[in-house]
Protein backbone atom coordinates (compact mmCIF):
# COMPACT_ATOMS: atom_id res chain seq x y z
CA UNK A 1 0.00 0.00 0.00
CA UNK A 2 2.86 2.79 0.75
CA UNK A 3 6.42 2.58 -1.01
CA UNK A 4 8.30 2.41 2.29
CA UNK A 5 11.41 3.81 2.65
CA UNK A 6 14.64 3.71 5.54
CA UNK A 7 12.20 4.54 8.17
CA UNK A 8 8.96 3.65 7.58
CA UNK A 9 7.28 6.38 6.75
CA UNK A 10 5.83 6.86 3.34
CA UNK A 11 7.84 8.66 0.72
CA UNK A 12 5.65 11.70 0.99
CA UNK A 13 6.61 12.45 4.68
CA UNK A 14 10.36 11.75 3.14
CA UNK A 15 10.28 14.04 0.82
CA UNK A 16 10.00 16.69 3.17
CA UNK A 17 13.28 16.09 5.46
CA UNK A 18 15.48 18.33 5.46
CA UNK A 19 18.82 16.32 6.50
CA UNK A 20 20.09 12.93 4.40
CA UNK A 21 19.86 9.31 5.62
CA UNK A 22 23.43 9.44 5.53
CA UNK A 23 23.50 12.39 8.42
CA UNK A 24 20.94 10.39 10.10
CA UNK A 25 22.94 7.36 10.58
CA UNK A 26 26.18 9.41 11.18
CA UNK A 27 24.87 11.00 14.39
CA UNK A 28 22.75 7.69 15.22
CA UNK A 29 19.28 9.24 14.88
CA UNK A 30 17.24 5.88 15.55
CA UNK A 31 14.63 4.28 13.32
CA UNK A 32 11.77 5.99 15.35
CA UNK A 33 12.75 9.30 15.18
CA UNK A 34 13.69 9.33 12.01
CA UNK A 35 11.05 12.03 10.61
CA UNK A 36 10.79 15.92 9.55
CA UNK A 37 11.99 16.87 12.59
CA UNK A 38 15.25 15.02 12.66
CA UNK A 39 16.81 18.26 11.31
CA UNK A 40 16.23 19.69 15.02
CA UNK A 41 17.34 16.76 17.01
CA UNK A 42 20.80 16.50 15.27
CA UNK A 43 21.50 19.76 16.90
CA UNK A 44 19.67 19.73 20.17
CA UNK A 45 20.96 16.07 20.79
CA UNK A 46 24.43 17.18 20.54
CA UNK A 47 23.91 20.27 22.64
CA UNK A 48 22.91 17.74 24.78
CA UNK A 49 25.78 15.65 25.37
CA UNK A 50 27.81 18.71 25.51
CA UNK A 51 25.80 20.01 28.62
CA UNK A 52 25.74 16.43 30.36
CA UNK A 53 21.96 16.80 29.57
CA UNK A 54 21.02 19.03 32.19
CA UNK A 55 17.14 20.37 31.67
CA UNK A 56 17.67 23.61 32.01
CA UNK A 57 20.28 23.81 28.86
CA UNK A 58 19.26 23.84 25.53
CA UNK A 59 15.52 25.00 26.16
CA UNK A 60 15.19 26.71 22.69
CA UNK A 61 16.22 23.80 20.29
CA UNK A 62 13.72 21.36 23.06
CA UNK A 63 10.92 23.72 22.65
CA UNK A 64 11.95 23.93 18.56
CA UNK A 65 11.72 20.31 18.61
CA UNK A 66 8.82 19.44 20.47
CA UNK A 67 6.59 22.74 18.31
CA UNK A 68 7.78 20.30 15.21
CA UNK A 69 6.35 17.05 16.68
CA UNK A 70 3.19 18.92 18.03
CA UNK A 71 2.64 20.27 14.10
CA UNK A 72 3.25 17.13 12.65
CA UNK A 73 0.63 15.32 14.99
CA UNK A 74 -1.76 18.31 13.91
CA UNK A 75 -1.14 17.66 10.22
CA UNK A 76 -1.70 13.21 11.06
CA UNK A 77 -5.11 14.46 12.62
CA UNK A 78 -6.07 16.76 10.01
CA UNK A 79 -5.37 14.50 7.75
CA UNK A 80 -7.11 11.17 9.45
CA UNK A 81 -10.16 13.51 9.79
CA UNK A 82 -10.43 14.23 6.25
CA UNK A 83 -10.14 10.48 5.14
CA UNK A 84 -12.70 9.94 7.75
CA UNK A 85 -15.35 12.94 5.27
Amino acid sequence: FWSLTCCSQPKAAMSDMKVTLKELEDNRIEFRHRDECAHILIPLNKCRRATGYAVWKCTDLRHAYEKCQYDRYQKRVKTHLMSKK
